[in-house]
């Protein structure tokens, strides 16, 4: 489990301590490689006995395989993609399939702690164990940047740099089931509070903001975004008491940002000094720094002040 939790950690947050928790992700996804032959030993054997749910067992040990083996391919460079799949969408793929089979696994196959997993015996060998995978961790690292592999200049995120400074080279992507819609600027407002805005009177703000949008495919780009903060939008359109920002999408996506992050929040028309591109989020989207891409809507419909916490969401979209 503490692979899953540092994993969804590093997923979640592009900025700030989610460093220390990407390492931590790196470091137990070793230490499960490295209780693996101890592991097949126990599983060999209790496979041969004639009990339910052994080919559950089965398919929860090849996920876990494919977890560890595209997010090693992923993270090394040696194969970011496999056709249209990126190893980062295979590898946190085969971590969520596996996921119902750990708790399945979990209530069906308990293990009982007793006393002697407190001995000094045992608490020593688990600082070993815990000790050699950061070990392998930093020979990994240390491997790539001798060998000049494409990992040694990924983010810490695990994502790879696309598209900086050139808009037209970096991917188009969107969360789950959207796609990209034809919108006609002409006909489009922006509903603000009880406020609309025409594309026009958007687009006459130039507020510049240079924002790292790092995707959880896999990649991330720098650009130079302009548009207008939603502190400057939003004024005139505060509730009583003011505790979220809400901002939806045509598509029906939407996400919830703490109101006193207004001013750090961009709403951009354009992105290198030209007009959105439609599967860049024309005509306008959020461009939101320090966050991961799911957080940055794309072609923005609605944008509400709410007095409801902006943590009263889940943690990552759920369509």
């Amino acid at each position: 489990m503490a692979v899953f939790a540092t994993g969804v950690g590093a997923f979640a947050v592009g900025s700030g301590w989610n460093v220390y928790v990407s390492v931590a992700h790196g470091i137990a996804g070793f230490v499960i490689v490295a209780l693996a032959p101890w592991k097949t030993v126990v599983a060999r054997r209790g496979y041969h006995r004639v009990r339910p749910g052994r080919s559950l067992s089965l398919m929860l040990a090849l996920g876990l395989v494919a977890a560890l083996l595209f997010g090693f391919l992923h993270s090394t460079g040696l194969a970011r993609s496999l056709g249209a799949v990126t190893a980062m969408q295979l590898h946190v793929g085969a971590a969520l399939v596996s996921l119902p089979l750990v708790v399945w696994h979990t209530i069906a196959r308990p293990a009982r702690p007793h006393r002697s997993d407190l001995e000094r015996r045992k608490l020593i060998r688990t600082a070993m164990v815990t000790a050699g995978g950061a070990a392998a961790y930093v020979l990994l690292a240390g491997a790539e940047r001798i060998g000049g592999l494409p990992g040694s200049r990924r983010r810490f995120t695990g994502s790879y740099e696309r598209g900086t400074g050139n808009p037209a080279e970096m991917p188009v992507t969107q969360w789950l089931n959207d796609r990209v819609p034809t919108i006609d600027a002409s006909d489009w407002t922006l509903k603000v509070g009880e406020r609309r805005w025409t594309y026009d009177e958007l687009a006459a703000f130039d507020t510049k903001v240079d924002g790292l949008i790092d995707c959880t495919g896999g990649w991330f780009a720098t650009q130079r975004w302009e548009g207008v903060l939603l502190s400057d939008l939003l004024r005139g359109a505060e509730t009583d008491e003011p505790r979220s920002i809400v901002v939806r999408s045509t598509t029906g996506y939407s996400r919830a940002y703490p109101f006193d992050d207004a001013s750090k929040l961009l709403l951009a028309t354009r992105i290198g000094g030209v007009p959105l591109t439609a599967g860049h989020g024309y005509p306008a989207r959020i461009v939101a720094p320090g966050r991961r891409g799911f957080w940055w809507v794309k072609w923005v419909q609605e944008i509400q002040v709410s007095s409801r916490p902006w943590w009263v969401q889940p943690p990552f979209p759920l369509t």
